[in-house]
C-alpha cells in the first residue's frame, strides 16, 4: 500500500478531526479534572500516613469493581442508545435511558449491601503481609472507616452516570464535563477542609476524605438533573415521558439484555480480575499496595487521552452503524484508532519523562516511592499497546458484538492474566518488579487478537 493510500485510510480531513475533538476534548477535560482531583485526594490522604493511604487505596480498588459494573450497565444501553439516536428514534432512546437509570440504581443498592455485609472480608483479602501486624490492623481500621461513609455515594453516582451516558450519546459532552468539574472542585475543597480540619471544620482524616467524595457525587448528580430538565430539555429528547412509568417494551428490553448481559458481566468480571491481580501483587507486601496506589493514580492522568478517545469510537461509529452507513463506520473507525494510538505514544513519552517525579510529593517511605516509579515507567512503555486494545474493544462493542468482547476482555483476564499473576506470586521468588513486567506484557497478546477481530469486520452491523 502506497503512502498516499495509507494517508487516505488512516488520516482524516480537518472536518473529521473537528467533529471528533468536539466530542472528545470535553470528555478528556472532564476525566483529567477527575483524575487530577483524585491525585490531590491521594496526596492529601498520603500526607497523614502510609496506612491511611493504603486503607483508602484498598477500598477504592473495591469501588473500582462497582464503577466498572456501572460502566457495563450503561454500555449495554449505550450500544442501542447511540444507534437509536443516530437513527432518529427518540422513543427508543428514552427506553435505553430508562434501562440505564433503573439498572444503575439496582446496582447501587447491591453495592451498598455488599459493603455492609462483606466489606471487611474483602478488605482482608488485600492484607496478606504478616511481617507487620500492627500496620495491617491500622490499615484495616482506616479502610473500614472510609468504606462505611463512601458507600453513600453509590446511588447518586448511578443516577449521574445514567444521565451523563445518555447525554453523551446525543453528541453533547460539555455538560457532563461541567458537572464533573463542579463536583471535583467540591471534592478537592472538601478534602482539604475535612482531612486536615481547616478553620471551623473538624480534622477527620480518611473519614473526611470519604465525606468529601460523597458530597461531590451528589453535586455532580444535581448539576446534570438541573440542566437536563431545564435548559437542556430540547436537547434531551430522551426525557420525554421517561418518568411516566418504569416499563420497557420487550422489543427494546430483550435485545439490550441479550447484547448487554455479556457486556455487563465483562465489565464486572474484568474489574474483579484487576482487583485479583492487585491481590496477587499484595502478597509481596503492604509497600507494594501503597506503591501501586501511587502509580495507578498518576498513570491515570496520562491514560485519559486514549481512554476517552477510545470511548468516542463507541459513540461516533455507533451512530454511523445505526444510520446504516457501514462503509463510513469502517473508515471512521480506522482513522479514530490511528489517531488514538498516535496520541497515546506522545502521552507515553510524557509519562516516562515526568511520571517518576510525582511519587516524591508523597509522605511515604523511600521503598514505596521507588516501587511507584518503577510501576509508572513500566506502564508507560506498554501504554500504546493498551490504547490499541482499548480501541479494539469499543470497535467490537459498537456493533453489538458483546459476546466477542466478553471473550476478548474478561475471559482473557481470568484464564490468562490472573493465572499467570497467581503462579508468579505463589510459586516463584521473582521480585514484584519482574512480576509486574511479565503481567503487563500479556497485553501484547490481547492487542494482536483485537487487531484480527477488527480487521475481520465482524462488528460492521446495524442492530436497530
Amino acid at each position: 500500500m502506497s503512502i498516499k493510500e495509507l494517508k487516505k485510510k488512516y488520516i482524516g480531513d480537518r472536518s473529521f478531526y473537528a467533529r471528533y475533538l468536539m466530542l472528545a476534548v470535553p470528555m478528556i477535560i472532564q476525566q483529567f479534572i477527575s483524575n487530577f482531583v483524585q491525585l490531590l485526594d491521594n496526596v492529601m490522604v498520603g500526607r497523614i500516613g502510609t496506612e491511611q493511604m493504603s486503607g483508602v487505596a484498598i477500598v477504592n480498588q473495591l469501588i473500582f469493581v462497582y464503577m466498572l459494573a456501572l460502566f457495563g450497565i450503561m454500555g449495554a444501553g449505550g450500544i442501542y442508545g447511540a444507534q437509536y439516536f443516530g437513527n432518529g428514534n427518540h422513543k427508543g432512546h428514552m427506553y435505553t435511558f430508562r434501562f440505564n437509570l433503573i439498572s444503575g440504581i439496582m446496582a447501587g443498592l447491591i453495592g451498598i449491601s455488599v459493603f455492609l455485609f462483606k466489606g471487611d472480608f474483602l478488605i482482608g483479602l488485600f492484607l496478606t503481609d504478616t511481617g507487620n501486624v500492627e500496620s495491617i490492623i491500622k490499615t484495616a481500621d482506616f479502610a473500614h472507616s472510609y468504606m462505611m461513609i463512601v458507600m453513600a455515594s453509590f446511588l447518586p453516582l448511578a443516577v449521574a452516570n445514567a444521565y451523563s451516558q445518555t447525554i453523551k450519546e446525543t453528541g453533547e459532552s460539555r455538560i457532563p464535563m461541567i458537572s464533573g468539574l463542579v463536583a471535583m472542585l467540591c471534592n478537592a475543597v472538601g478534602d482539604y477542609l475535612l482531612i486536615f480540619g481547616v478553620g471551623p471544620f473538624p480534622e477527620m482524616g480518611v473519614e473526611g476524605a470519604a465525606m468529601a467524595t460523597v458530597l461531590s457525587r451528589f453535586v455532580e448528580c444535581f448539576v446534570l438533573l438541573i440542566w437536563a430538565h431545564g435548559k437542556g430539555r430540547s436537547r434531551c429528547r430522551f426525557l420525554e415521558n421517561a418518568y411516566r412509568g418504569i416499563t420497557i417494551p420487550k422489543t427494546v428490553l430483550f435485545p439490550i439484555i441479550k447484547k448487554g448481559t455479556p457486556l455487563m458481566l465483562n465489565e464486572f468480571l474484568w474489574a474483579m480480575g484487576v482487583s485479583a491481580v492487585v491481590q496477587c501483587y499484595s502478597i509481596r507486601g503492604l509497600e507494594v499496595v501503597a506503591g501501586l496506589n501511587i502509580a495507578n493514580t498518576i498513570c491515570n492522568l496520562f491514560n485519559i487521552v486514549f481512554i476517552q478517545l477510545g470511548g468516542c469510537i463507541g459513540i461516533m461509529v455507533g451512530q454511523c452503524l445505526g444510520a446504516g452507513r457501514l462503509e463510513e463506520a469502517k473508515d471512521t473507525d480506522n482513522k479514530m484508532i490511528f489517531f488514538s494510538v498516535a496520541c497515546c505514544i506522545v502521552m507515553a513519552g510524557l509519562a516516562l519523562l515526568i511520571g517518576p517525579l510525582f511519587p516524591n510529593i508523597y509522605n511515604t517511605s523511600d521503598q514505596v516511592k521507588h516501587l511507584a516509579k518503577c510501576f509508572i515507567s513500566i506502564s508507560a512503555v506498554i501504554m500504546p499497546v493498551c490504547s490499541f486494545s482499548h480501541c479494539s474493544y469499543f470497535t467490537l462493542r459498537s456493533g453489538g458484538k458483546t459476546v466477542v468482547t466478553f471473550l476478548f476482555d474478561s475471559v482473557y483476564s481470568w484464564f490468562v492474566v490472573i493465572p499467570v499473576a497467581a503462579c508468579l506470586a505463589h510459586f516463584t521468588g521473582l521480585t514484584i518488579i519482574t512480576m509486574y513486567i511479565i503481567v503487563q506484557s500479556l497485553e501484547i497478546i490481547k492487542a494482536i487478537v483485537g487487531a484480527i477481530m477488527v480487521k475481520s469486520d465482524v462488528w460492521l452491523v446495524k442492530i436497530v
